[in-house]
């Protein structure tokens, strides 16, 4: 894993760190989800691009994307 300061943290010195990890739900052909998990938020972002866009997903929200996800799948 790889640990990244997240945008999340405040400029007074008071960091938040996250470790992003490939989801599991990443193809492998080089189309990869990264997922990283705080308290009640989890953050995704693609792995091509680790200083672009960052997607923030409260936690019932992700779990309910899984769920639909598996039921899809």
């Amino acid at each position: 894993m790889r640990w990244r300061k997240s945008s999340f943290s405040g400029n007074n010195g008071s960091c938040v760190e996250v470790a992003w990890a490939k989801s599991s739900f990443s193809a492998n052909n080089g189309e990869c989800v990264e997922v990283a998990a705080l308290a009640d938020l989890v953050l995704t972002r693609d792995s091509k691009n680790s200083g672009g866009p960052v997607l923030a997903f409260e936690r019932s929200a992700w779990a309910a994307l899984l769920s639909a996800l598996a039921q899809a799948g």
